[in-house]
């Protein structure tokens, strides 16, 4: 029944943070758009009044006339839209997904032996100390250098490297699976505490001072800008972690942490291109589509490095199907500690031919083609076994 109910939490978890995160993604993203999309006033009027860009825009069946002031309207509304719930409840709906799936299961999810052998307690506080250490290191760096010139360009290397450092440290403490998760979570835990730490308590300060007639310190705008565009890039390379899990072949084989590395690089420069191109479309120059064709390139190129041989390929299919006495005794030996009559996992049972012949299209599924079964490789089914599998499957799946 435990399980039963964990299941329930993760479902509903998961379906609130997919959710708030659309929402969040998507002011990010519009906002970011509108902010390179904006063009000099027409009007001389909107000039004189202080207003620094303008964008037209016809949605729904109306037109939107968007203004933005770089310092402050003659007079500030009393009501003014925040953004930041979506940040907040994006992160809290995240915390509370990987406590349920992972925290609580330390020792299936967050732990394999053949990687690093360590504790439950041990695995779950070093998990948390990734969350704090990088916003501290990523919020010094920007603090120390983002004012500089060319500070943009030393933090983004900084913080390149740092990324490059945390992922290859977590894909040698964690199971796989669970190092591609922590690392874009690490991501999106700086990005919402970015939110919560500097843009708008920046924001609330300018205000503040406009309501009070005071001097407003430009420093606020400049880091909240500067947050906010570090924020969009993290975006496409968070995305990718949180899908990643889905697919053992990504995080299962030697080189994970370079994987990971490689594929969040080339989602942070696909999205800067499309950064990119809302201001050529405002400034009626070409879109620089070739940072987006990079990254495509980086992609493809990380395909091809991981297709597995031709001659690979060919000896996982060599040879007559296995008969099914063989495919039992991989099956009782790899699987069926978790899926019994006393520990149905996910409700499948791989306790009697029957039974396996039930779910054989899962078993190949999970085990064969996606290789995320045995979690984390728990039970050290090796990849003769995978094949022998795919070759009874593939040939029937008979039983007999």
């Amino acid at each position: 029944m435990d399980a039963y109910w964990l299941d329930w939490a993760n479902l509903l978890l998961r379906w609130a943070h997919v959710i708030t995160g659309i929402a969040w993604i998507g002011a990010s993203f519009y906002f970011v758009g509108l902010d390179n999309g904006l063009t000099p006033p027409a009007d001389p009027g909107d000039r004189a009044k202080g207003i620094g860009g303008e964008q037209w825009a016809v949605h729904g069946g109306g037109f939107y006339h968007q203004q933005k002031y770089p310092v402050s309207p003659a007079l500030l509304p009393e009501k003014l839209h925040w953004s930041m719930w979506e940040s907040y409840s994006t992160w809290l709906t995240g915390f509370a997904l990987f406590t349920v799936l992972y925290l609580f299961n330390a020792g299936t999810f967050l732990i394999d032996k053949t990687v690093f052998d360590w504790s439950p307690t041990a695995a779950i506080a070093t998990a948390l100390a990734f969350f704090v250490a990088f916003w501290l290191i990523y919020d010094g760096i920007c603090r120390a250098f983002g004012e500089r010139q060319n500070g943009d360009t030393i933090v983004g290397a900084l913080v390149f490297v740092f990324i490059v450092f945390a992922a290859w440290l977590s894909c040698r403490l964690f199971a796989g699976r669970a190092a591609f998760l922590l690392v874009g979570a690490m991501m999106a835990t700086t990005m919402s505490a970015n939110v919560l730490m500097v843009i708008i308590p920046g924001q609330r300060k300018v205000v503040a001072a406009l309501r009070a007639g005071r001097p407003v310190d430009p420093v606020h705008g400049r880091r909240g800008k500067q947050r906010s565009v570090h924020n969009t890039y993290f975006t496409l390379p968070v995305v990718f972690t949180m899908l990643s899990n889905h697919y053992g072949f990504l995080y299962a084989g030697r080189w994970n942490w370079l994987v990971l590395v490689v594929l969040m690089l080339a989602g942070a420069l696909i999205r800067l291109s499309f950064v990119l191109r809302h201001r050529a479309h405002a400034e009626g120059r070409p879109v620089p589509w070739e940072w987006a064709i990079v990254g495509t390139l980086v992609v493809a190129f990380t395909v091809i490095w991981m297709q597995p041989s031709p001659s690979d390929a060919a000896a996982a299919r060599a040879g007559p199907p296995p008969a099914f006495a063989e495919v039992r005794a991989i099956v009782a030996e790899r699987c069926q500690m978790c899926h019994n009559a006393a520990m149905p996992s996910k409700n499948v049972r791989l306790d009697s031919p029957e039974a396996i012949a039930t779910h054989a299209q899962q078993v190949y599924q999970q085990a064969v083609v996606l290789r995320l079964m045995p979690l984390n490789n728990a039970t050290q089914i090796t990849p003769a076994e995978r094949a022998q599998i795919g070759r009874w499957f593939e040939a029937g799946a008979s039983v007999r």
